[in-house]
């Protein structure tokens, strides 16, 4: 199976998730954010109204050189621009919509190292950019943003708004179930000196947990740094350490959550899948009887679902994709196994938070460990490899397609295949799934050796 993380293969300055890349090179420059800004302000302007745009971020270095470049931009096209300062990205998705904002605005790489950083946009219903807006924005960078601005009497003006957090603490409380108390729940929650790290512990503590934090002295440069969703060492390590019954790992902007149990142990987008869409099924809270996921979830999913008479609808990688689907077929649980967990009875986007809240609430309401709980299938033998390329596309050599299917007849019905370039970096990802994981490997050596070759 192919996976294609562009979909259109037309975006040159879009990835799966906004614009990203090397702060203050190649597309994240000054002058870049400044055009991105003015042609985004240009897209979003319609009618006589005074347009707004809402702009928070992680905690990154370059986001004191994101932010100014991207509000004289925004200002210039005559929106009012509201910056809301660290806040998580599902944070941004709802303050667009509550504060009516005609565009949300989001400056972070995610669970990239600091040295990079993005912009991710929202739309006034919460929602990403489809890939026909991102395509407009890339045409009038090209042709010049400079043409359709503002008249000078007609600029924006700019605001700082002090109380977004409070504003996103209340509403993530209000998610969590009010006939259950997280009271006597030791948690370790390590914010990876990201986005979340004033919110994340402030909610859990509000709801009645004994909360140890980790992750939450950001200095500009180590967000993701040894901690977060990507490197849980020493979120294991704590909850060992502090006897605590959960540990909860976000990443960088806290669209994504990674469980540990009380053992230590990590439970990954798949079980959290499999936990809360079970869950859900027995209260007859899911809709559109399925789960929507990508097509690196694991075969243990998709049987475990069955089992439970739902279904697993997959999609190209990005949670973008996953939205779109769970729109289309009326479904309101998606997500990957990275963590990143769509509940769109809450929000629109991926809310590492949030979706802890609700496995929280599942474990609490159930009396068991997280280790009990949250263990709902032994998942298929797994193996990811990525193999970086320069210039050409590799998955156009003829003997890399040869190895793929020379792969493909040696799993057979026993496994799967998944290989794709990644959205956001120069790589191609190859994974496989087998129920025999020695015949696995050698199929994943034979096509990664193949790629190699190729590159």
């Amino acid at each position: 199976m192919r996976g294609d993380d562009q979909m259109t293969g037309k975006r040159e300055i879009f990835g799966t998730d906004g614009v990203r890349g090397l702060a203050n090179a190649g597309a994240m420059t000054p002058d870049n954010i400044l055009r991105l800004g003015m042609a985004v302000g240009r897209v979003f302007k319609n009618g006589a109204h005074r347009h707004r745009v809402v702009i928070g971020k992680d905690t990154r270095l370059s986001g004191y050189m994101i932010e100014p470049a991207l509000t004289a931009g925004f200002a210039a096209s005559g929106m009012d621009v509201f910056l809301l300062g660290p806040l998580p990205t599902p944070a941004m998705a709802m303050l667009t919509r509550s504060m009516r904002a005609d565009l949300g605005v989001m400056i972070s790489a995610s669970h990239n190292p600091y040295h990079d950083n993005g912009v991710k946009f929202f739309g006034p219903d919460g929602f990403k950019l489809s890939d026909e807006t991102e395509l407009e924005i890339e045409r009038l960078m090209k042709d010049g943003p400079e043409t359709g601005l503002a008249a000078s009497e007609d600029l924006g003006r700019v605001k700082r708004i002090d109380d977004a957090g409070a504003r996103y603490i209340e509403f993530a409380k209000a998610a969590f179930p009010r006939r259950i108390s997280l009271d006597g729940m030791r948690i370790v929650i390590d914010c990876a000196n990201g986005a979340g790290y004033k919110v994340a512990p402030t909610v859990l503590w509000e709801l009645g947990a004994e909360v140890r934090a980790i992750g939450v002295e950001p200095n500009g440069f180590n967000i993701n740094r040894g901690v977060g969703s990507t490197a849980t060492k020493k979120l294991q390590d704590a909850v060992k350490e502090y006897r605590a019954d959960v540990g909860v790992a976000l990443d960088g902007d806290a669209d994504r959550v990674i469980i540990c149990d009380e053992n230590g142990r990590l439970i990954d987008g798949d079980q959290i899948l499999a936990l809360i869409g079970a869950s859900w099924k027995a209260s007859g809270a899911l809709k559109g009887a399925g789960v929507v996921s990508t097509v690196m979830a694991n075969l243990g999913l998709e049987k475990f679902l069955a089992g439970e008479g739902l279904a697993l609808k997959r999609t190209a990688v990005g949670d973008r994709y996953v939205v779109e689907e769970m729109r289309n077929s009326g479904m309101n649980i998606g997500g990957e196994p990275s963590g990143h967990v769509i509940l769109s009875d809450y929000a629109t986007t991926g809310d590492g938070l949030i979706t802890a809240l609700q496995v929280l609430a599942v474990v609490a309401a159930e009396g068991k460990n997280i280790s009990d709980a949250c263990r709902k299938f032994d998942p298929f033998p797994q193996l990811l490899n990525n193999v970086r390329y320069r210039d050409s596309d590799p998955l156009e050599s003829e003997s890399v397609s040869a190895a793929i299917k020379a792969g493909e007849k040696k799993l057979g019905a026993k496994g799967r295949l998944v290989i794709r370039k990644s959205g956001t970096e120069p790589l191609i990802r190859v994974m496989g799934e087998a129920e025999n994981a020695d015949v696995l490997k050698s199929v994943i050596d034979d096509i990664c050796a193949a790629v190699e070759k190729a590159v």
